[in-house]
């Protein structure tokens, strides 16, 4: 399945100043590894944002964004946003901002 490479583009820009980023091919996209956590990552041309499930709520009541129901199953602390919650640079970094404050406190996964 493939994803938007311009966003894949947009999201690299963003991390190129972070250590310790990781791009793999999962979920049928691409997502962005922080701290060998999940962060971010694209499936087709929307933007995925792990998020503190706590603003989970208050997350998708925002322009462009719904829950993460990739299994058919919602998600907390994971959302979608279309192009046009993410339009702007400020609502890009935004989502991307929230994303990265939750990945402080996130766990990672344990590996097989």
């Amino acid at each position: 399945m493939p994803y938007d490479e311009k966003l894949a583009n947009r999201i690299r820009e963003r991390f190129a100043g972070l250590d310790n980023v990781e791009e793999k091919e999962m979920m049928g996209g691409l997502t962005f590894m922080y701290n060998n956590k999940m962060c971010v990552g694209i499936i087709k041309d929307e933007l995925m944002c792990r998020i503190d499930p706590s603003i989970h709520e208050a997350a998708v009541g925002k322009p462009g964004c719904r829950t993460m129901d990739f299994t058919k199953r919602p998600m907390m602390g994971y959302i979608m946003i279309d192009e046009t919650g993410m339009k702007s640079k400020k609502d890009f970094d935004y989502w991307i901002n929230l994303s990265l404050d939750f990945n402080k406190k996130a766990k990672s996964s344990k590996k097989k």
